[in-house]
Order: structure tokens, then sequence, then C-alpha cells
């Protein structure tokens, strides 16, 4: 800690605190310890130390639990904007992603589905709805719809690993992605669903990925938890 900083100590505390769990060295789990053991062992004023650790708390670093203490949740997920599946983006972040599967159907396509896919209004279409959580905690809760007949999908299969893996596995060769990110706040029902509050920022993506021939293969409209997640963007200068 720099004393002489002009930087609050609690936002140095925190920053410290957060490079550690980013890093690794808090792990999912671990536990802080209560405030006044922080404060004694760090030298500073419990106020100091409740200050940082609340503001990892709003992050969604940190959890209170009543008789445990403070705890690491896991650190934010910051998915590249690259066409890749969230599944496999979570699992290469070591994450130890799993899935929910709550909605498995065929239904008519509606006006903006039939668009998005190249098919007839009303043409039978695919519509999976999934909450892919990580570290046994939701993140994200995933709509898609696929023209009928492209995959062989059972509810396992959609539990146990990403819709583009079961894409590849078939055969199908994903090549570009029209996509849009945005946000908003959540509804009582999506709150519910995501454990958090409503009115929560949400984060919301739409996206509509193509195969090598051109063909619409997925339309997918998500939400993310903004205190879990983040997207990654790499900007170059036109020369």
């Amino acid at each position: 800690m720099d004393r002489t900083s002009p930087v609050p100590l609690y936002y140095q505390l925190a920053r410290q605190l957060e490079a550690a769990i980013e890093n690794g060295a808090l792990a999912p789990g671990s536990l802080l310890g209560n405030e006044i053991d922080l404060a004694t062992r760090l030298g500073l004023s419990r106020p100091t130390v409740r200050q940082a650790i609340q503001s990892l708390v709003d992050k969604g670093l940190l959890v209170r639990r009543r008789g445990v203490g403070t705890q690491v949740v896991h650190s934010q997920v910051r998915r590249p904007l690259e066409l890749s599946s969230l599944y496999d983006d979570l699992e290469a972040a070591g994450q130890r992603p799993a899935t929910r599967v709550l909605v498995d159907r065929v239904e008519p396509a509606a006006a903006r589905v039939a668009a998005a896919l190249g098919v007839p209004e009303g043409t039978d279409v695919r519509y999976v709805e999934r909450l892919r959580t990580a570290h046994d905690e939701p993140m994200a809760y995933l709509r898609n719809h696929l023209p009928a007949g492209l995959l062989d999908l059972d509810a396992g299969s959609l539990a146990t690993t990403g819709l583009y893996r079961l894409m590849r596995g078939a055969g199908i060769t994903l090549h570009s992605a029209r996509q849009t990110v945005g946000a908003r706040s959540a509804t009582a029902a999506e709150a519910e669903l995501l454990t958090e509050a409503e009115g929560a920022p949400l984060l919301t993506m739409e996206r509509t990925t193509f195969d090598d021939t051109g063909r619409a293969v997925e339309f997918g409209s998500h939400l993310y938890r903004a205190s879990r997640y983040s997207f990654e963007f790499q900007l170059l200068v036109r020369p």
C-alpha cells in the first residue's frame, strides 16, 4: 500500500484483491477472513477494508455468506468479440460451465426469426432456451432458433456441451456472423432466473451465424449478467 499516493487506500486494496482473483492467487471459494483480522493484518482501518470489500461485492467478485464470511466467487468473464461459443470460452477460462435446458421445441418462425434465418414466416424452426452457469452460478440466458432438421439435438447433448461444438461435430463449418451488442434492465422474470435484482443491468447480444455456404444456421438472442460478464473489443487505427 502506498500511503503517500493520492489514490484512496480502499481503492488500492480493492485493486490488489481484484488482481489476485484475476490471476488465480485467490481461487473461487477462497475465504478472505473477517474485516477485523484483515484490517489488523494489513495495518488499515476497518472502514477502509469494508469499503474495499464492498466494491468487489458490487462487482460480483466477492460474496458475503452468513456463517461463512467473505468468499471469492470468480473473476468476471471477458469474452472476445469473435465467432466462438460461450461454453467453449468459459471452459477455456477454467470457469467450469454447465447448462440447464429450459425449452426445446419446434415452433413456427415469427417474422423477425424468419428474416434472420432467411426462411418464410411460419416455417418450422427449432427453438432452444438454456441457462448457462459457471461455478454453479448463472451467467447467461441463451435463446436460439435453428432451421428445423439442421441438427439431431437432444436435451442431454445440449446440457453437456456448447451448440457450436455440436454443429462442428455434425460437419457444419461456421464461417461468419452478424452480431449486435447492447444493454437493458432485467425484467422480474429475467432477474429471478439470473439471480439479479429486478432492473439490474444486463448485456444483450443478437447474432445470426452463417456456414461456409452462406446459409444461416442460427439466430441467437442472449442476455448476460453485466456483473459477471463483459465483451472485449480490439480496435485498429485506420491508415
